[in-house]
């Protein structure tokens, strides 16, 4: 009985706007806003630093522009796999899927490694990897419940992370205004020193590109999320529409204000890590206005991003192999889904397996783990490439198939200014990863951290190829595109 309500089951369209709109801001707001923002200060000077999380950012809401476009049109889950698939190439969206599973599945055991080490800032004596079994049973447990139970997970770690946020940027202001705090050096430290602002020319906004890139990973969750919305013509809108503008608030005045409170050469900014709290900047600005326990505050707040990705990465990752299974491109079992909880268990508990793997590699075997979290390093951007060459052909799709741009319930500005934009700046952040690596004659090159730096590159090609030489696809003609299955209504 138990098998057979798995496999008559669908997922169950359970997350409001609320939670569309939260899952997408939190996907933004992590490690690399609460403690990697001060060492991209410190490469690039503080004008630097904003002018590559400027230049992300746009390219990030082009992205989500053109994701929301394909989200509120057709709705489902495993979005970029499928939207690859039917606009583009099977080749490309079995490559596209894969790709993504894959980058996810391996982020859980990351994120859930990473939860053993932030509880050591308190209990230093307790095995980390006791804390980081908690977690992976918890986000476990959530993700079987239900859709809902994830959403509702998200949307109130998401609010702690904003109100953290939220605290630094009044905090902030009030402490360069000098109005309850010591005013600092505004103008020398913004400056950097007389250096106008800009640190290492080019180079050092480049080298800021790589971890602001990293940073807003997450945010194309709104396509996977819309295969289980209540409204997604009304959700993926709303939550596309604010993510400009918060990127806009939480990312480019938190470097503003750190740029003008902390000094570029400070020693804490050049030690900043993902794991290092006390020299967050975020810390050493609640620390300068007077608050003792902000190093716990502040450790607490990212305790809450890494088990809230590691959360989103099991959704994400467990509801692309599901799609992936309904359109032949993984095994039959993955697609079954349980009755009453709309879960697709299989591809869940196989996810679960994988980061299990993973993470049990990084107790025992540090070379194979190290080399599956470089295998799954670029696969957020090859997500978001996948996402701009899709919207492409979907939009050219729709006119040469007669049907009205103006119909649309949500459509995305500028195009083909947009996507294409995007895609360019995706690609040379993708292929700016590691130029140092490349310096010298080929024989000088330093192939060792190329391989680890590029390895998901060759990783996508040969899924690609392998698929498109196996089934001999190729690419689809404007005209044969299916616009049609899983389509909501344009009325």
């Amino acid at each position: 009985m138990a098998d057979n309500q798995q496999q008559t089951g669908q997922l169950k369209r359970t997350m409001k706007t609320r939670h569309l709109s939260m899952i997408a801001l939190g996907g933004t707001i992590g490690t690399g806003l609460f403690v990697a923002s001060g060492a991209t200060i410190s490469q690039a000077g503080p004008f630097g630093a904003l002018t590559a999380y400027a230049v992300i950012g746009v390219m990030v809401y082009f992205l989500m522009t053109s994701l929301g476009e394909m989200a509120t049109y057709m709705p489902i889950s495993g979005s970029f796999s499928v939207y690859a698939d039917r606009f583009v190439d099977p080749a490309f969206g079995f490559a596209m899927g894969w790709n993504y599973w894959f980058n996810w599945a391996i982020t859980v055991a990351v994120e859930a490694a990473t939860v053993g080490v932030v509880m050591g800032f308190w209990l230093p004596n307790v095995p980390s990897w006791i804390w980081s079994t908690i977690v992976l049973v918890l986000i476990t447990v959530i993700n079987l419940f239900s859709a809902k139970a994830y959403a509702e997970t998200e949307f109130w770690m998401a609010m702690i992370k904003v109100t953290a946020v939220v605290a630094f940027l009044i905090v902030g202001l009030l402490t360069i205004l000098g109005i309850m705090f010591k005013q600092p050096d505004v103008a020398h430290n913004l400056s950097a020193g007389g250096k106008h602002g800009f640190v290492g020319g080019f180079g050092g906004i480049l080298s800021v590109f790589m971890v602001a890139g990293f940073s807003f990973q997450g945010t194309e969750m709104v396509g996977i999320t819309a295969g289980e919305s209540e409204t997604p013509e009304k959700s993926v809108p709303a939550a596309v529409k604010q993510i400009f503008w918060r990127i806009l608030l939480f990312y480019i005045l938190s470097i503003f204000i750190i740029g003008a409170i902390i000094y570029y050469k400070d020693p804490s900014l050049l030690h900043s890590s993902e794991t290092n709290i006390a020299v967050s900047p975020f810390t050493l600005v609640f620390k300068s206005a007077g608050l003792a326990a902000a190093a716990s505050i502040m450790n607490a707040v990212i305790l809450t991003a890494v088990v809230s990705s590691a959360n989103s990465g099991l959704y994400a990752s467990s509801r692309m192999l599901y799609s992936m299974a309904i359109d032949g491109m993984a095994p039959k079992i993955f697609k079954r889904v349980n009755i009453r909880t709309g879960i697709p268990v299989p591809a869940l508990l196989a996810t679960v397996a994988v980061g299990l793997f993973t993470y049990v590699t990084s107790i025992f075997g540090q070379g194979l783990y190290y080399y599956l979290v470089a295998a799954s390093g670029l696969t957020g951007f090859i997500a978001w490439i996948g996402v701009a060459v899709s919207h492409y052909r979907f939009r050219r799709a729709f006119v040469a198939q007669g049907k009205d741009v103006n119909k649309l319930r949500y459509k995305a500005k500028w195009f083909p200014f947009g996507p294409i934009v995007a895609l360019v700046l995706s690609i040379i952040v993708v292929v700016g990863q590691d130029t140092a690596s490349f310096k010298g004659s080929i024989a000088d090159w330093n192939w060792p951290g190329i391989i680890t730096t590029y390895l998901a590159i060759p990783l996508f090609l040969v899924l690609y190829f392998g698929y498109k030489i196996k089934h001999h696809t190729k690419l689809r003609k404007l005209t044969d595109v299916d616009l049609d299955t899983n389509a909501r209504s344009l009325d």
